[in-house]
């Protein structure tokens, strides 16, 4: 058996505790009057419209334009465009084309204290129009909700000359490329234009180009908020063209891969075909509440003490261990849906989704129960410590890893199938659609925890604790 280190056991059980407990708490700091997010918690985490209720909204053209099917259908889809790059999966989009209205309803967000829905509905009906102007002149500033700066309401040229709007771009994406001329790779905004979106965009680059340093920047508007204000260095005629560059005032350092992603949603956002203005609106009470989801809370948080308590009785060091990955595995699904790692943005939570964590926390339960099983049936054969623990941990992986890999296929279908814009949303519904998706992504990402922790993690540990001379005793494993 390769042989695991003494300290193993300590760095591993430390990490898992250390991972546990950020991603129950989080870790914030303070700017001023500013809240700043270092690592997100639980209190992140949205909860969805069966848990905490939510807004119900109701959108129409704004002004007197008589919209066709077409476009309330690019319409539609830039509001769930809007919903999902918010990580709001669990809504309702509806489309009624002979009134000329777009219906939606969506959870509160995490942080709502006033529950106001006249503020709420800001979320998805504050970029309205996109704009691209000559130069970056603003009349005011201010800083939003992460400190940040805010360059607001554009002056002089930059107010009157509009180059084009959001109509002439069909979409905008956040890619990784290399740059011509033995550039570095760096993150860039790949933008796609219609044909008269490419006529405007080549002439407004022609003028442009032909201005000196400093002046030849076409700012970028969501309203009366720039978010962006790339310079031009040389004519474009195609229908798709590039943003470089950075929001940070060192342009040369180029976009964070955060950075791209943002501006590319912010663009998709503001690319309607006219403007929207809220026809209705109002609140949609919670089928369970706070209060069910405090119970639930309290009983998994019981349901795993007596796990715990019954694995160490049962299983002796063994259950000592799982217990340990137990915990790193319930730590490391809550981690995946509050947005903890920037790799994975945060989720709506809903029951259902809840209901997958539970599930592949049993999971994990049956992996470390079937892995002290073979150890025990070893050490009743008589073998050495060190051969029970390698022929155990190995004689169990193939179960563990047939039950898990088959419900990793079954999430990822019930996510692919049942996801944000799908032709089955058509069928079963957007509220059903929902709920199957969040439960399919949590079942997948605490299968993926299960394998972490029940599997990898708690195998060190215990090869690591199996090291030390006075843990060496078979009746700690199991045996006689």
């Amino acid at each position: 058996m390769k042989k695991v280190g003494k300290p193993v056991f300590f760095i591993v059980a430390i990490l898992i505790f250390a991972l546990a407990y950020t991603s129950i708490f989080g870790i914030y700091g303070e700017n001023g009057d500013f809240k700043i997010t270092y690592i997100k918690g639980v209190s992140d985490i949205r909860w969805g419209i069966d848990i905490k209720g939510g807004v119900e909204a109701t959108f129409k053209p704004s002004g007197n334009v008589k919209a066709t099917a077409e476009q309330m259908s690019a319409a539609k889809s830039v509001i769930e465009l809007r919903l999902v790059t918010n990580n709001i999966t669990d809504y309702e989009l509806y489309q009624d084309n002979d009134n000329g209205l777009i219906i939606v309803r969506y959870p509160w967000k995490e942080d709502e204290e006033n529950f106001d829905p006249s503020t709420a509905i800001e979320e998805l009906a504050a970029t309205a129009k996109l704009t691209f102007r000559e130069g970056n002149s603003y009349t005011t500033q201010e800083y939003d909700s992460n400190g940040e700066l805010v360059y607001k309401t554009p002056s002089g040229t930059t107010a009157s000359h509009i180059y084009l709007d959001g109509s002439s771009i069909k979409s905008a994406s956040a890619d990784y490329v290399q740059l011509e001329n033995g550039g570095k790779a760096q993150y860039i905004v790949s933008l796609e234009l219609t044909d008269e979106g490419r006529k405007l965009f080549k002439e407004a680059t022609t003028e442009l180009s032909a201005k000196s340093s400093g002046e030849n920047v076409m700012s970028i508007w969501m309203d009366d908020a720039m978010i962006s204000a790339p310079t031009v260095e040389s004519v474009i005629d195609s229908n798709s063209c590039m943003i470089t560059g950075g929001n940070k005032s060192d342009s040369s350092a180029g976009f964070t891969a955060s950075e791209a992603t943002a501006l590319a949603n912010k663009i998709n956002a503001g690319a309607l075909p006219f403007e929207l203005e809220v026809d209705s609106y109002g609140s949609i009470n919670p089928t369970l509440g706070d209060y069910a989801l405090f119970a639930m809370a309290l009983a998994g948080i019981i349901a795993l003490a007596l796990i715990i308590i019954f694995m160490i009785v049962y299983y002796r060091l063994p259950g000592f261990v799982a217990s340990i990955a137990l915990i790193g595995q319930v730590a490391l699904s809550l981690a995946a849906v509050s947005g903890y790692f920037p790799f994975a943005s945060s989720f709506t939570m809903t029951l259902a989704g809840i209901s997958g964590i539970i599930l592949s926390v049993g999971m994990g339960i049956d992996a470390n129960v079937i892995t002290s099983e073979r150890i025990k049936d070893e050490l009743y054969q008589g073998k050495t410590l060190d051969g029970c623990i390698r022929y155990g941990t190995k004689n169990s992986f193939s179960a563990i890893f047939d039950g898990n890999i088959t419900n990793i296929i079954v999430a990822l279908i019930l996510m692919l199938v049942f996801g944000p814009a799908n032709i089955l949303s058509g069928i079963f519904g957007a509220s059903t659609t929902g709920a199957i998706y969040a439960f399919g992504y949590t079942l997948l990402v605490g299968v993926i925890a299960n394998f972490v922790m029940g599997v990898f993690a708690s195998r060190l540990m215990l090869m690591s604790l199996s090291r030390f001379k006075f843990l060496r005793n078979k009746k700690l494993y199991g045996g006689k």
